[in-house]
């Protein structure tokens, strides 16, 4: 009787502007563990979400460019802003390359709101994007979602300092603005927010729920690539890469992965 062949092995590229993917990695990491994964963080080029469209797009395509190039074979865009501007172009430059996005948990969030009073924090980009307001038309019905953007709030994540650039004081505001529109559900509608919802829930108070999309994205891998789900997990692996400088990346993905092997510097 013949041996079952060993399942094809599979190469996932993710990227985001910078750290914030790794909310992503982290739940792709523990549905995928024997993939072998490739993260870019454009750290040089940091943060997105209070960029041009045109640079962000510009951007995204240098990035999704690179990762294809290394052979990845499927490519999530672990970024809500480079999601809501960039996503179309590539999926149109590269139409037979898998990409995943992520978006705002905005259709999960409605259908949890006892009050029918969702808020929705994100970079300016994501919010002013047409993607989004698309978003909001097909799903938001009767509800009221309030769409609170969230200036700097990436980059002092993206610091790695919790008291770098103000975070305490950003999250106080953040706080008392949600509080103020009656929410019961709040959408993390950037990758790097689910870092500090510690801090957003000491504020809102445990009758408020955060949601955030990270399994969802696992979930849409696995179905593009259900080779994955069979992968021994000592098959897998994990290589970091980064356009700036790399101890911050290292330290965050020691911190919130596990991981501690070095970053490579990557200039797409």
């Amino acid at each position: 009787m013949s041996a079952t062949p060993a399942p094809a092995p599979c190469h996932i590229g993710v990227f985001d502007s910078g750290v914030g993917g790794l909310s992503v990695l982290r739940a792709l990491r523990v549905a995928m563990p024997g993939a072998r994964f490739s993260y870019l963080a454009d750290s040089a080029h940091a943060p997105y979400g209070e960029k041009s469209e045109s640079q962000v797009q510009a951007r995204s395509l240098a990035v999704a460019r690179w990762l294809h190039d290394a052979g990845a074979q499927l490519l999530v865009v672990a970024c809500n802003t480079a999601t809501a501007l960039a996503i179309e172009p590539l999926r149109h430059l590269h139409a037979h390359w898998p990409i995943v996005g992520v978006e705002p948990g905005v259709k999960p969030a409605l259908a949890a709101s006892a009050c029918g009073h969702v808020a929705v924090l994100a970079t300016p980009g994501t919010l002013a994007s047409e993607r989004f307001a698309r978003l909001l038309r097909n799903q938001a019905g009767t509800a009221r979602v309030h769409a609170l953007p969230c200036p700097g709030l990436a980059a002092a994540i993206e610091s790695g300092n919790p008291q770098a650039l103000g975070l305490d004081t950003l999250l106080d505001d953040i706080g008392r603005r949600v509080q103020a529109t009656g929410a019961d559900q709040v959408v993390l509608g950037c990758t790097h927010y689910p870092f500090v919802a510690d801090g957003l829930r000491q504020r809102l108070g445990p009758q408020v729920q955060l949601v955030d999309t990270a399994d969802a994205v696992a979930r849409r891998v696995l179905h593009l690539l259900p080779q994955a789900r069979r992968l021994p997990a000592e098959s897998g692996s994990l290589q970091l890469f980064t356009t700036g400088e790399p101890h911050t990346l290292e330290r965050l993905a020691q911190r919130w992965l596990g991981h501690t092997q070095p970053a490579l510097q990557a200039e797409p």
